[in-house]
């Protein structure tokens, strides 16, 4: 944890997105006979309405590390709300708990789609009763199995700008459903991503391009799996990356003055 927060603290003020008025508050809400409790995340010291950028976290769910990586990525210009993809009294505490948890919803499209629309609509909701946000401009982003995440919810048709995977899992049992993906897409990924290989990144393009979809896949060469995560060292499998982290970065943000 203390390598993470260092690693991100450094770039966090080297990209003047530093904050001192950062809020990170629980939001509870329940899908299903299920408990859920998202993260809106946003600096109190700005004014004015600004874009609303749901946030699906990598397998672990909800998590400090999340919650530090909204707040870095939110800073002063967006508003985030961290999705709660398990529900509070499934949240995974360990990397087995984790792998099972993802296992049975990759199985389970309709509850991925599902539980990433509600925390859209709590989101929005939440932050616009406190006057956070121009609902009008709306984007996703997932990190590894949260990239699922968002591009289920686009496939399933939920009418937001754009949707952002890093390192995500890119496949889909349902690919026809592409032509129901109203949002942009951009697809940052490893070019040596063993997790989610070329195979996965090739067959996203043949299903993006048969649903005229406006996309982008960008591979970056020799990275991972979860390269943006400084905690991950597996070994040519998921391993951190900070010159392609910070590239990425740079992209969404390229994106997301393009959509807004």
């Amino acid at each position: 944890m203390r390598k993470f927060l260092a690693v991100l603290g450094i770039f966090w003020f080297a990209t003047g997105s530093a904050s001192a008025a950062m809020v990170a508050d629980k939001v509870p809400y329940s899908l299903g006979g299920n408990n859920f409790e998202g993260i809106l995340v946003y600096d109190d010291s700005v004014s004015g309405k600004r874009p609303a950028v749901l946030m699906a976290p990598n397998f672990m769910g909800v998590t400090e590390n999340a919650v530090t990586k909204a707040k870095l990525l939110a800073g002063k210009k967006y508003v985030y709300f961290i999705v709660d993809i398990f529900g509070v009294n499934k949240r995974p505490k360990s990397y087995k708990e984790a792998v099972a948890a993802m296992g049975g919803l990759m199985k389970d499209v309709p509850a991925q789609r599902a539980r990433a629309n509600k925390a859209l609509d709590v989101f929005l909701a939440e932050a616009g009763k406190r006057n956070l946000i121009d609902s009008g401009k709306t984007a996703a982003i997932g990190f590894c199995f949260g990239g699922a995440n968002v591009l289920e919810l686009a496939r399933a048709g939920r009418d937001i700008r754009g949707v952002v995977s890093f390192h995500g899992s890119l496949s889909t049992p349902n690919p026809a459903d592409a032509r129901n993906i109203k949002a942009k897409v951009l697809v940052l990924h490893g070019a040596v991503d063993p997790v989610s290989p070329k195979a996965q990144r090739d067959a996203l393009e043949a299903e993006l391009t048969a649903a005229g979809v406006d996309y982008q896949i960008i591979a970056f060469s020799g990275a991972y799996h979860s390269f943006t995560n400084p905690e991950a060292n597996a070994a040519k499998r998921s391993i951190y990356d900070a010159k392609v982290t910070k590239r990425a970065y740079a992209m969404m943000d390229d994106f997301f003055a393009e959509i807004f």
